[in-house]
């Protein structure tokens, strides 16, 4: 069923209570008269309140109500915040190098207000050795301590140790203070001297910001199917190792 507002010549109602274009109350009046004002003004007469007797309508410029309800929705979904669970996956013996690019990566989840898995991959005689990941899974946390917290300590699942770590702010202030970084940034940009690369360039910069997460997000997903695929080979090589 359509939830659009009757108007106009589809509200078949014998009289209706009236609401003027300013908000004021014109009263009861009978439907060609409410039609009538409604020419006059050159504004539309929408239903907004079909269910009560007599039904109330309003005298209204409802192209321009419609435009307005459409933005301030549009503005709504636009500051909705979703709980979001990234995952991050290291091996027991990581190296320093992938140690500090992974923590990189929970960095950033972190600071955009995402909580984050850490999950520790164990093969072959690892899986004997659980303190190496729960050590490592304990650097982790106090390396980003100012940014998360541990939400669900370290335990053992099958092969892989889990840690979920939450962030100290909330998913909304990431997203306001994201969004006004945006917005300082582009005004700098505007700022400059016409002819200047910067000032000829028109970005949209929360696409440049996703594109940029995005990227973050595909070179994090292909070390981690690196890993996976390092995880799938015979148990026989690994001993061998």
């Amino acid at each position: 069923m359509s939830t659009e507002p009757r108007i106009n010549d589809r509200i078949r109602v014998p009289e209706v209570r009236l609401v003027g274009p300013s908000g004021e109350q014109v009263g009861i009046v009978p439907l060609a008269k409410a039609l009538e004002l409604a020419q006059e003004y050159d504004l539309d007469l929408v239903e907004v309140a079909a269910t009560a007797r007599p039904p109330v309508c309003k005298l209204m410029d409802y192209g321009k109500f419609k435009y307005e309800s459409a933005m301030k929705a549009r503005e709504a979904r636009k500051n909705q915040a979703h709980t979001v669970i990234k995952e991050m996956k290291l091996r027991p013996k990581i190296d320093p190098h992938d140690y500090d690019t992974k923590k990189g990566h929970v960095v950033r989840f972190l600071k955009q207000g995402d909580k984050v898995k850490i999950t520790i991959m164990f093969r072959g005689r690892e899986q004997s050795r659980p303190e190496l990941g729960f050590r490592l899974l304990q650097r982790l946390a106090n390396d980003v301590q100012d940014l998360g917290f541990v939400e669900s300590s370290a335990k053992q699942d099958g092969r892989n140790m889990i840690m979920v770590l939450g962030p100290h702010k909330k998913k909304t202030e990431a997203m306001a203070e994201a969004r006004a970084l945006a917005d300082a940034r582009k005004a700098e940009r505007q700022g400059r001297a016409p002819g200047s690369d910067a000032a000829d360039v028109d970005i949209d910069e929360d696409a440049a910001l996703e594109a940029e997460n995005a990227a973050a997000e595909a070179e994090a997903d292909e070390a981690d199917a690196e890993d996976a695929d390092e995880v799938e080979q015979p148990a026989e090589a690994s001993q061998d190792a």
